[in-house]
């Protein structure tokens, strides 16, 4: 049984393709991605080894989604010869209060999903696009939506209230939580790693062009830093994270911006970019001597540590510290930047390591990097579905 994972951010396309072999276990037999899409989209996949399988311009009248996704089945139907895929697992941002659980995506879903958009301006339009093309493009193949807020759904008062009327919060405005594709993966990685692992009072820092936070035990979350939308939260590439609310009304009272204005300042022209005036790109403000790209590095450093101190806060203590996502995995400098303001709570590093484990033998906290892979947790969740829907049996002769 052949799952495809797609996995559609703002300017890339991320897909994976994984084989079901037992009940809860997907082998991956390759993954890729569409980049460059705002400018001139490239094509790259590898094998589950790592061998690269193409790497190259591609030259798509208009772009558009539909022939992305085209030129992907292409690619796919040579490579895969008589084996087909049996259901497309989509990365949705945003399922609201409904939607906590993988669900088939029928026109009346995807509705209803886009209705969603309003509080996911940037990431429910790209979740939905590539659902919309897939329908055209190949109307019998069953799609499944996969939600980054459902790994957060069992969070209640106090942790998803706001401080508002309450007749807001009876209308959905609660804190959702995201990343939870990245988050359900990194629980299952700590299980795998070792049986003790799952239980010990964590903060896994998802760190990328998107950052966020969350606290949980035993795999479950207890807190997380983005809330509503996905602009909440610590500092990231273009985001600001949490702003006082009274900026906003400053913003449009005095300074005179509109609302579609405040919008693309607070989502576009803030985070690393709009501090450093240079660029969203982490690697590259690493590699400047420029004082505006080391002072955006330290209010990142700064707003993560403080995010991490607080979830401590929410779990009554820190055992252990996982870094993921582009940042976190790769960003040395970063990570020690942010431990070095987390020494009050017994966080200390052994320089001579830079992956897995990261802590020294006397840390009072263990600290990892976890490698996130949310294009299998998607494909992990397609084949569950389509086990409780068919049957064992049935699904894996289908």
């Amino acid at each position: 049984m052949i799952v495809l994972a797609l996995n559609a951010g703002s300017s890339s396309l991320k897909f994976g393709v994984f084989k079901a072999a037992t009940k809860r276990k997907v082998e991956p037999l390759m993954r890729g991605l569409f980049d460059g899409l705002a400018v001139t989209p490239r094509f790259s996949a590898q094998d589950a080894a790592g061998r690269l399988l193409a790497d190259a311009p591609l030259r798509l009248p208009g772009q558009s989604t539909g022939a992305l996704l085209q030129e992907l089945l292409n690619f796919l139907d040579t490579r895969l010869g008589s084996e087909q895929i049996v259901a497309v697992g989509h990365r949705i941002v945003h399922g609201g209060s409904r939607f906590i659980s993988p669900v088939h995506l029928t026109s009346e879903v995807v509705d209803a999903l886009d209705k969603l958009t309003p509080i996911a301006p940037l990431h429910q339009p790209a979740s939905l696009g590539p659902v919309r093309a897939l329908s055209e493009l190949r109307p019998g193949l069953m799609q499944i939506g996969c939600f980054d807020t459902a790994f957060h759904s069992t969070l209640a008062p106090p942790v998803s209230r706001y401080a508002i009327p309450r007749e807001y919060e009876e209308m959905g405005i609660k804190r959702y939580g995201f990343h939870g594709l990245s988050y359900e993966f990194i629980a299952h990685q700590l299980g795998r790693i070792s049986p003790e692992l799952p239980a010990k009072k964590t903060v896994v820092a998802h760190l990328g062009s998107g950052c966020s936070l969350c606290a949980m035990v035993d795999g479950k979350c207890q807190d997380t830093t983005m809330g509503f939308t996905a602009l909440d939260g610590v500092m990231m590439a273009t985001r600001s994270g949490a702003v006082d609310p009274g900026i906003i009304l400053y913003l449009q009272k005095t300074c005179g911006l509109s609302i579609d204005e405040v919008e693309t300042l607070l989502y576009r022209r803030s985070g690393l970019l709009g501090v450093s005036g240079i660029s969203a790109d982490m690697r590259v403000l690493l590699a400047s001597s420029d004082p505006r790209a080391a002072a955006a590095i330290d209010l990142f450093a700064f707003s993560v540590s403080r995010a991490i101190a607080a979830l401590a806060n929410t779990l009554g203590g820190i055992e252990l510290l996982v870094f993921t996502g582009g940042i976190g995995e790769h960003a040395a400098q970063v990570r020690n930047a942010i431990c070095r303001r987390l020494d009050w709570l017994g966080v200390k590093l052994d320089p001579s390591k830079s992956h897995d484990v990261l802590s020294d033998s006397d840390s009072k906290v263990e600290v990892r990097v976890v490698a996130t892979n949310e294009e299998m947790a998607i494909a992990r969740q397609v084949h569950l579905t389509l086990e409780s829907a068919t049957g064992p049996s049935e699904a894996a002769s289908a």
